[in-house]
Parts: structure tokens; sequence; C-alpha cells
């Protein structure tokens, strides 16, 4: 074979670190975002903050008097700050390697990434107070040391004491004994001679202690505990809940009334007052003494009621104000920098570039879920029509990857509560006129129609889906028992009531 040499020119698609940075920040969470900002602060010099959120935390003195950081940089007689200096010169800065088309994006994306309420001011509040010693919150006192400061306040022995511990430290955080006595008895050592009588006085102990119900070995335990301490209860009502928890539980929790007035022999309001007292019951006694921390979300985009409709705003607290350090810019310029800063004033230029994409685009998309969804902002979850991801993305002319990662974790405020942007795109039902209907309006109505019910005859999923039929919605009954399973709504006989 002869050897020859070809030239040939071909396309192809490349993903540039710049394009995968990009494509990161804008999966991101806002939590998952700031936590990745820190870590870029801390290895490039050339980035900053200026929205530092310690900025105007409350600080202590070493006497303990609180000092607002804040409000002492703005004296008349102090100089002005580093930062504010450096904000006045920043953009100029990032703009010092001359005629390079990059720094004229960086110093724009400076000023666009500049969206803070510049106007916020600090409490101010510490010079008003005569008493300027923070009030500290008090650490939550778990169950454990609820239980024992209860033993310290008694006359018990050592030894009484001691057993009564170790039944409190096999609790649950519900309150339950994990064990049962004769394995905790077994798993003591011999040496200490304890007798299973002792360890039965000792449980007894600690069911006769605050929270009532605490150190109980199953939930009709609990509840019986509950009720046998429950003030202002006539007798014959109390020994039928007692008698009901003890003996006929499950089929109150099945909710089989006719059996339960059978096996008790009473009539519905003697059942009616004994299932009252008996939902008074914490069947939970020890979660109230969880030191769990609720988890809250921030809002990515704000949506109100404009004259015209309805407006989209981004959330500006969500949004860093990040820019090129200019004392390390002003040496790019004199060219005394070395390579590796001219790497990182790079690197600083594209995330400061890829931030201010990553929220105009999920601006972007939010104005078109709301421009789409108008109906319901205006009537609620009800008025929600079929909505996926590709009209929103050939409208604003992205990939539907794209639209699915800026849908992912984002949420949005709005008048009817906070919602992520995946709430607003559904499947579509179809109705007796040709249209569609929204699986999430379907939701709502169902929602509705279980909320309005007769406690005394509530609604089968063959009803509720006859009743979308007369409106017009062509839905069966096993999509109505998988929707109203979503919305962990119980079925018929656990709704019915007496």
């Amino acid at each position: 074979m002869k050897q020859t040499l070809q030239l040939k020119t071909s396309q192809h698609l490349a993903l540039t670190p710049q394009l995968q940075q990009s494509i990161r920040l804008l999966q991101l969470s806002t939590l998952e975002l700031h936590q990745e900002i820190e870590q870029v602060l801390s290895d490039n010099p050339l980035l900053e903050r200026l929205d530092d959120p310690l900025d105007h935390s409350v600080r202590l003195l070493a006497d303990g008097a609180i000092n607002n950081g804040a409000s002492t940089s703005t004296t008349p007689d102090s100089p002005p700050s580093s930062s504010q200096g450096e904000e006045g010169n920043g953009g100029g800065g990032a703009e010092a390697e001359g005629g390079d088309s990059d720094n004229g994006d960086a110093g724009g994306a400076e000023h666009d990434m500049d969206w803070g309420d510049s106007g916020r001011s600090g409490s101010g509040s510490g010079g008003e107070e005569e008493d300027g010693r923070p009030q500290l919150e008090a650490s939550p006192v778990s169950l454990r040391e609820h239980l024992m400061e209860q033993v310290r306040l008694t006359c018990m022995s050592p030894r009484d004491c001691a057993l009564v511990e170790i039944v409190v430290d096999t609790l649950d955080d519900n309150g339950y004994l994990e064990e049962t006595l004769d394995e905790l008895h077994a798993r003591l050592p011999a040496e200490l001679e304890v007798e299973f009588e002792e360890l039965r006085t000792a449980l007894a102990l600690v069911q006769s202690m605050d929270p009532p119900g605490v150190g109980a070995r199953s939930a009709a335990e609990c509840l019986a505990l509950q009720i046998r301490r429950m003030p202002g209860v006539p007798l014959v009502t109390r020994r039928m809940a007692l008698t009901i928890v003890e003996r006929y539980l499950t089929w109150f929790a099945q909710r089989e009334f006719n059996k339960l007035k059978k096996a008790l022999d009473c009539d519905d309001e003697d059942l009616r007052e004994a299932q009252a007292v008996i939902r008074h019951c914490n069947p939970h006694p020890g979660a109230a003494f969880a030191s769990d921390v609720s988890d809250f979300v921030v809002p990515d985009v704000i949506v109100r009621r404009a004259k015209d409709g309805w407006s989209v705003q981004l959330n500006p607290e969500v949004m860093p104000r990040l820019r090129v350090n200019s004392l390390y810019a002003t040496l790019m310029k004199q060219g005394k920098s070395e390579s590796q800063l001219a790497a990182q004033l790079q690197e600083a230029k594209w995330l400061i570039k890829n931030m201010r994409q990553r929220f105009d685009t999920i601006l972007r998309v939010a104005q078109a879920i709301v421009e789409r969804q108008r109906n319901f902002f205006s009537h609620g979850a009800v008025a929600m029509r079929p909505l996926v991801l590709r009209e929103i993305a050939d409208t604003l002319g992205l990939h539907e990857s794209t639209i699915s990662r800026v849908t992912t974790q984002k949420y949005m405020l709005t008048p009817h509560g906070m919602f992520e942007l995946k709430y607003f795109f559904g499947s579509h039902v179809a109705t007796e006129a040709g249209g569609e209907a929204s699986s999430t309006a379907i939701r709502a109505l169902i929602v509705q129609l279980t909320g309005a019910e007769d406690p005394k005859n509530p609604l089968s999923d063959s009803k509720i889906a006859e009743m979308l039929g007369e409106q017009g919605m062509v839905i069966a009954r096993r999509t109505v028992a998988k929707y109203r399973e979503a919305l962990k709504i119980p079925p018929v006989s656990l709704r019915k009531s007496l």
C-alpha cells in the first residue's frame, strides 16, 4: 500500500473548563452554591466577596458587651474601611489588562454581580440599651436530662437511682423501652446481684415520671399510662378507653366502630367520648425533647402581584456579590505578576461571568413559568395547566437538560406559598371536551373533595373518580388512588368517624 497524506476538516463539541463550571453552577442549590463560593474564595486570592455574611453579625467584646461591626465602622472620626476603598477602584483594577476582551467582561460582571441591598443598615440598637450583654439562648434539655433531674429530686437510695438510670439509658428518642426487662436483666453483670423485681420497680418509677407515657414497652401501654393519669375523665369513660387501648387497639386504629360497639356493648355517644380521651394522648411522649433543627428553604425567585399582572424578581439575599481584588489586579497591570496569578485571574473572571449567567437563566425560566401559569397565581392550584420542560426550552431557545438543571432545587416564593420550580411542571389528563387538565389541578381537586366530605360517610376512590368525571375529567379509580396516596390522604376506611 502506498502511504499518502490527507487533510480533513471536522467539527466537534468540546466541554471547556468554563462551560463545565457553568453547568455545575447551574445545577447547584442555593446552599451548595454558597459552599462552592466559599471554597473558591479560600483557593483563589484574586476573588473577593463584598456581601460577607458576617459583616452585620453581632460580636462580643471581652467584657461580654455587644459590638456591632457595621455601626462602629461608620463613625465620623473613623477612616473609610479598606473594603470601601477597594470597592471604589475595584472596577478599574479588574480592567487593568488593557485590550483583553475578557477584562471587559470581568469589569461588567463585577457591576452586574453587585446586586445586594446597599441601603442595608446595622441594628444600631446597642447604644440604646443600658446593658449591652446579650441574652443567650439556653441549650435544649434532652429526655434523659429531664428524667434524671426528677430522680435527683426524690429521696431514693443510691442503688435505686443507679437502677433507674439504667432504665432511662435504655429508652429511645420516643420514650419507649428499647429492650425487655428480661433482656436488660440478663445483660447486667452477675456480681451486681440485681433482682428482677428491682428492675420492675425501677421501671415503674420511670413510668410515674413526666412526661406521661414514658418508659412504655408498647403503644398500648403508653396510651394506658397516660389515660390513667389524665385528670377530669369520668370513671366509665376512663375504663372504656383503657379497655380499647389494651384489648382492641387494632380495631380502633382501623376504625372498626361497629365491632367496638358490639364488643364493649356501648352506643355511639359513649364510644365517641372514649375516642376523644384516646386522641388526647401522645403516642410519642419523648419526641418533644428531640433536638432536631427544622430545615428551611430560601427562595431563589420572588413573585409579586403588579399593576399589569405578575412581576418576577431574583431574591437579592441569595445572590453573592463578587469582584476581582483590586490590589492583585494592579500588580497584573504593572507586570509584576506570575503565571499562576494570571491563571487565577482568568478563573475569577470565569466564575463572575458564570454566576451572572446562572441567575439570568434562572430569572428567564421563572418568567416563562409565570407567564404560562398565570391562572395558578390568580386562582390557585386548581387552575394549574399542563406544562412540560420542552415547552419552556423551545420558548427560551435552551436545551431540556438546561431547564431540568434550573428547576432542580430552585424555589419560588408566591402568594400561595413556597414551591420548587419543578412543581409547575406536570403531566396532563384528557377531558371530555378534548382538552387537557394538569395532574396538579386534579390533586388539588381531590384535596378539596376529601376536605369537604362527610366524616361519617367519606368518599371512596370510585366516587371521587365519578365526581371528577362529572367535571369533564376522564380519570380512572386507580389513578385517583395513586394521587391520594401521593397526597398522604388515608383511604376511606381510615377517614371514617362516628
